[in-house]
C-alpha cells in the first residue's frame, strides 16, 4: 500500500523563527505525522532574520534558477534546505534577494506593513509549486498554515488543476491566530492572477483584509483546522456555510488527531468518487 504523502507549506517553522503556536505546529506536526507512516515535505520562506551558518541552510542548485514573473517583472526563485537531525526531517526554504532578505518579516520599525507583502506571498505560493514539480514529488494532502499561504489552495485547486502531480491532492487549511491590522496591497488580486484563474476566483481579496484571505483560503480548500481559539466571528460564519470539515487543535494527542483528520478528508473524498 503506498504511503499517503503530506505537504507542509507554512509561513513560520520553529527553530527558523520564534516559538508560537503555528511555528510548533509546523516543526512537531510533520515529524509526527512522519512517525505515523506518512511521506511528508515541509516548506517556509526563508526571511532575513534566519541564520544560515547557525541552522545549515544551503542553496540547492538542481531546484533553483527559475524565475517566477509577477506584476510583469522577473524574479529570480532560489530554493535552500535544511535538515532538523533529531527529527529525521528536511526543511526546504523559497528565497529571492528582493523579497526575503531584509531582517524583518511582515512590518517596519514603525509596525507597518511593508508594502510588497502581496508579491511575497504569491512569490512564496508560486514558488512552492514550482519546486515541487522540479521534484516530481506527487502529494496526497497539502497542508497550509498561516496568511502567506491563503492564495495556496486556490493556485492548486485551479492553476494545477490538470496538472498530474496536483490533480487528486486534498488542501486543508490552518486558521493560526496570525491576523494583521490593516490590508495588504489593494493590487493584490491582480497580481495574483495565474494559469486559469480570473478576477472572479480572486473577487473575495478585493480588500485584501487577513478576513479575507482567510475566506478566499476557505473557499478552496476540503477542509480547515481551527487552532485559533479565537477566530473572528465573520470568518466562523464563512467556514459554517462552506460545509467543510473542521478539525479542533487540542494539544492532547493531536498528531494522532490531523493523522485521522487526514485519513478521513481522503476517505471522504474516494466515497464521493466512488458515488
Amino acid at each position: 500500500m503506498k504511503k499517503a504523502r503530506v505537504l507542509y507549506v507554512s509561513q513560520e517553522i520553529f527553530p527558523y523563527m520564534g516559538e508560537n503556536t503555528m511555528s510548533n505546529v509546523a516543526r512537531f506536526l510533520p515529524q509526527g505525522i512522519q512517525e505515523r507512516g506518512k511521506e511528508i515535505r515541509t516548506f517556509m520562506p526563508r526571511y532575513g532574520c534566519i541564520n544560515e551558518i547557525r541552522h545549515g541552510l544551503h542553496e540547492v542548485i538542481r531546484l533553483s534558477g527559475i524565475n517566477l514573473i509577477i506584476d510583469n517583472d522577473d524574479h529570480p526563485l532560489i530554493i535552500k534546505v535544511a535538515s532538523i537531525q533529531r527529527a529525521r526531517m528536511q526543511v526546504y526554504f523559497i528565497d529571492n534577494e528582493d523579497y526575503f532578505q531584509r531582517k524583518a518579516t511582515f512590518t517596519d520599525e514603525q509596525g507597518r506593513l511593508f508594502e510588497d507583502n502581496d508579491e511575497r506571498a504569491v512569490f512564496f505560493c508560486r514558488g512552492v509549486i514550482e519546486t515541487v514539480r522540479k521534484l516530481s514529488w506527487s502529494p496526497d494532502i497539502i497542508h497550509c498554515h498561516g496568511w502567506m499561504t491563503s492564495l495556496f489552495p486556490l493556485y492548486i485547486k485551479q492553476a494545477c488543476k490538470e496538472d498530474p502531480l496536483f490533480e487528486n491532492a486534498k488542501v486543508i487549511y490552518s486558521l493560526c491566530g496570525d491576523k494583521f491590522e490593516g490590508a495588504l496591497n489593494k493590487r493584490l488580486a491582480d497580481k495574483a492572477v495565474w494559469d486559469g484563474i480570473d478576477a472572479d476566483d480572486l473577487a473575495v481579496i478585493k480588500s485584501p483584509t487577513h478576513n479575507n484571505l482567510t475566506k478566499l483560503a476557505v473557499n478552496w480548500s476540503d477542509a480547515v483546522v481551527k487552532v485559533d481559539p479565537n477566530v473572528d466571528a465573520d470568518v466562523l460564519k464563512h467556514i459554517k456555510k462552506s460545509g467543510k470539515p473542521v478539525l479542533e487543535h487540542t494539544e492532547e494527542n493531536y498528531m494522532d488527531a490531523y493523522s485521522n483528520f487526514y485519513d478521513e478528508v481522503l476517505e471522504m473524498e474516494e466515497a464521493l468518487v466512488d458515488e
